[in-house]
């Protein structure tokens, strides 16, 4: 939850550059983020893997319009509308993006390669049919918003509530990594995402940024078993919440043009 992911960098610039908001260079600078590069493969008339500026192109003539995110997880298939052997991609991958307009979705495979602090990253996003249907257990905005906000609180009750250890120098860094991120203003959304977006997405990594302290920082005073498999159930669902909140951010853009309307 704390990094962002590669589906949603390519929906939501995908989105921008299918949308003429942003030039095709400054979208895949954008996409590619710290990776060293992304190529698609699979796509409809090409007979290997091409750059992502190329892709994106030939998804438009092939009468895509749009681009959604999907984050499944075990038990829980988060903006997917399948068939079964997109779904089952996705699920391994833990994301994916999903055409809107024409029935194409693609899901990335990830390599690296390289000492630490120096790994060197190559994604091939895999494209492959998907059924035309509405995404999975994907809320409003409005919806999101409300969730996040009783999430963010319970959250913070239960780390409480079972003394999970807050402070110390892994929180610590943690915390000061994502206050960095802000301060140097990094862009959450491209640009025609409407601002409750950006609200969405931001709370949701806040949440995220607690549940990973939760699950990376130790026991704290949780020492049984039992208190641990407690403190997972308790977030379980705060966990889910915000998953959902991020995907309806970067669906926002696909789901106002749906609509036919703005959102404040």
């Amino acid at each position: 939850m704390l990094s962002e992911p590669r589906s949603g960098r390519l929906a939501a610039w995908g989105n921008a550059l299918l949308a003429g908001l942003v030039s095709p260079d400054d979208a895949v600078l954008a996409m590619v983020g710290d990776d060293a590069v992304h190529r698609v493969e699979g796509l409809p008339g090409e007979s290997g893997p091409v750059g992502l500026t190329l892709a994106m192109g030939r998804l438009r003539s092939q009468g895509v319009t749009g681009l959604r995110v999907a984050l499944p997880a075990p038990g829980h298939p988060l903006g997917l509308s399948g068939p079964p052997e997109f779904n089952a991609r996705a699920l391994e991958a833990e994301e994916a993006v999903v055409g809107f307009g024409a029935p194409y979705g693609l899901v990335p495979e990830v390599y690296e390669a390289g000492p630490d602090g120096d790994v060197h990253v190559e994604v091939v996003w895999h494209c492959l049919p998907v059924r035309e249907a509405p995404p999975a257990d994907v809320p409003s905005l409005g919806e999101a918003e409300r969730e996040l906000a009783e999430a963010l609180r319970e959250a913070t009750e239960v780390l409480s509530r079972l003394d999970v250890a807050g402070s110390g120098p892994v929180a610590e860094a943690a915390l000061d990594a994502y206050r960095a991120r802000a301060e140097r203003g990094r862009e959450l959304l491209a640009p025609g995402y409407p601002p409750r977006a950006v609200r969405v997405l931001e709370l949701a990594q806040r949440v995220g940024l607690l549940i990973s302290l939760a699950y990376e920082n130790g026991h704290g005073g949780a020492v049984s078993a039992s208190e641990m498999a407690a403190r997972v159930q308790a977030l379980r669902p705060v966990e889910r919440t915000a998953r959902r909140a991020q995907v309806a951010a970067y669906n926002s853009s696909v789901e106002e043009r749906e609509r036919g309307g703005g959102c404040a």
